[in-house]
C-alpha cells in the first residue's frame, strides 16, 4: 500500500484488560500517517460493535461468533482470586478452588469467565460490574474469580490475588468482520500482533526495491556490451577480418619465426 492507497484511519476496539500500547507503537512506527483511532468496549459490547462496523478490529475476549467475525487467539490469561491483603489465602502460592468452598465468590454481571459451576457460596446479588465486585472485596464482603489483567487493572493497596489453576481461563483474540479479502489495514495489524517484520510480504503486497546504484552501473555496463562496466575488456573482431596485433594469429605477438637453415 502506497500514496492514496492507504486510508487515513483505523479504528481498533479493545475490552478492559487488554493493553495494546506495545502494538499501537509499532503501527506507527510502520504506518505514520494512518491515524489509530482506540475505542474501549466491554467484552458484551465488543462483538457487536465489529459487527456492526464501529470498528475495523478489535482486541477482544473469546468465544465470538465465527459467522460473523473472524479471530485470531493472541494469548490465555491465568486466572486469580483477589482477596484482601490479610486473607489466610496469601500465605499460599496458589488456590484451589476447594479452599474457596466457604468464601462467598462475588460473580458481577460483566464476569467474562465460562463457569460450569461456581465455586464456593453465592452472593445475595450480583454486583453490575468487576469494578463494583472489586469493591465488594475490599469490604470484606466476598472474593472474586478474575482474570490476571483485569486484578491489576483494577488495583488496590489493600487487596492482593493469587493464581486459582483449576479455574476456567479467558482467551484474548484479534477480531474483524468476515469478508471475503481481509482488509489491507487488518493485515498489517495481524502482521504486528504477530511479530512479522517490516519486510515480511505475507497478506500485503511487497515494497518495490529501489536498486542501488552499483547494480544500475552493472545493468548500464550490460547494456554497453562491457560484461558488467569493467574496463579493458576484449571486443570479438568483426568477420572477415584477422587480428591486427603483431605476430601470428595465435596472438603470440614479438615472437619471431624460426629461422630456416642454411
Amino acid at each position: 500500500m502506497t500514496g492514496s492507497d492507504i486510508p487515513s484511519s483505523f479504528r481498533l476496539a479493545y475490552v478492559p484488560g487488554v493493553t495494546p500500547t506495545k502494538w499501537v507503537r509499532v503501527w506507527h512506527e510502520r504506518l505514520p500517517h494512518t491515524t489509530l483511532e482506540l475505542v474501549q468496549a466491554t467484552p458484551a459490547e465488543a462483538p457487536r460493535l465489529l459487527a456492526g462496523g464501529g470498528a475495523d478490529a478489535g482486541l477482544v475476549r473469546l468465544p465470538v461468533d465465527r459467522s460473523v467475525l473472524s479471530a485470531i487467539p493472541l494469548y490465555t490469561e491465568t486466572t486469580v482470586v483477589v482477596i484482601p491483603k490479610d486473607h489466610v489465602a496469601t500465605a499460599a502460592d496458589e488456590v484451589s478452588l476447594a479452599e474457596l468452598s466457604d468464601e462467598i465468590v462475588l460473580h458481577p454481571l460483566d464476569d467474562v469467565l465460562d463457569w460450569e459451576t461456581l465455586p464456593g457460596r453465592p452472593a445475595v446479588e450480583r454486583p453490575a460490574t468487576t469494578a463494583d465486585a472489586i469493591e465488594l472485596v475490599a469490604a470484606g464482603v466476598g472474593v472474586l474469580l478474575v482474570p490476571q489483567s483485569l486484578a491489576r487493572l483494577h488495583h488496590r493497596k489493600d487487596l492482593t490475588y493469587r493464581p486459582v489453576p483449576e479455574s476456567p481461563e479467558s482467551r484474548v483474540a484479534l477480531s474483524w468482520p468476515e469478508a471475503e479479502e481481509t482488509p489491507d489495514l487488518v493485515e498489517e495489524f495481524i502482521g504486528i500482533v504477530r511479530g512479522r517484520t517490516v519486510n515480511s510480504t505475507r497478506g500485503r503486497a511487497a515494497t518495490p526495491q529501489r536498486p542501488t546504484a552499483k547494480a544500475k552501473e552493472k545493468a548500464k555496463g550490460k547494456r554497453a556490451g562491457t560484461g558488467g562496466g569493467s574496463g579493458g575488456a576484449r571486443h570479438k573482431p568483426a568477420a572477415g577480418r584477422k587480428p591486427t596485433s603483431g605476430g601470428r594469429a595465435g596472438g603470440q605477438s614479438g615472437k619471431r619465426g624460426k629461422p630456416r637453415g642454411r
